[in-house]
């Protein structure tokens, strides 16, 4: 593992030992869409990039709390790396253990990016951008299906699986083409009951899915 303060690209690639076939759940998330589901601690899950450079916006939540979530902050803090990957431990707000990634054919996923919204749209590309679809109300709308009492207060910074973020010398991020290809996936087993929530990004504005977003699959696995 890299040490604190190093940003440079993991690539330690590990495959799983899963078959697709054995799964106990599988789903396509159509480019554009959310996705939400509870995840049991034990369990295996595999988000898969089913044609190449898409970005998959991710959360987690405790299930059992979900005042209690992914943590950026804490995650990057306790590996001494700014990007995920095989070994990396996803930490909540609590700093306890919520997910392991297993298995990573990509090599490095990104805690910066953040998630795309009318906002972000506005700013960084043109006014009449802003009512393109975002990955916050993907998020808004999956969290309000779920839970009505959850709001924008409970979107904390989120994983870009699969994404491209570079760092500058200065500091500076930089949003470039994707790194993964198709049928590249993460893999990761729930150290308790999460729910994970996913916007499959419809972003059209930057290279992060070739200007093109795709579908992918989730997968799970009881082992």
């Amino acid at each position: 593992m890299p040490e604190a303060g190093d940003t440079r690209m993991q690539t330690t690639f590990i495959e799983s030992c899963y078959k697709s076939e054995d799964a106990l759940f599988r789903q396509v998330i159509p480019a554009g869409e959310p996705f939400l589901r509870r995840v049991e601690r034990g369990q295996i899950l595999r988000i898969l990039d089913l044609e190449g450079n898409q970005a998959v916006d991710t959360l987690f939540y405790n299930a059992a709390d979900t005042e209690e979530r992914y943590d950026a902050n804490n995650t990057v803090r306790a590996q001494g790396n700014i990007y995920l990957g095989s070994g990396s431990r996803l930490l909540s707000n609590l700093g306890h253990p919520m997910l392991t990634i297993v298995a990573d054919t990509c090599g490095r996923q990104d805690t910066l990016g953040g998630a795309c919204s009318a906002e972000s749209n506005s700013v960084r590309y043109a006014l009449d951008k802003r009512y393109m679809h975002a990955c916050r109300d993907s998020f808004l709308l999956a969290l309000a299906a779920y839970d009505q009492t959850m709001s924008k207060r409970d979107l904390p910074s989120n994983i870009n699986f699969f994404m491209n973020v570079p760092v500058g010398e200065d500091g500076s991020l930089c949003f470039a083409d994707g790194i993964s290809a198709p049928g590249r996936y993460v893999e990761m087993r729930a150290e308790m009951d999460i729910l994970v929530l996913i916007s499959n990004c419809p972003q059209l504005n930057n290279p992060c899915n070739a200007y093109n977003p795709t579908p992918v699959e989730v997968l799970l696995w009881q082992p």
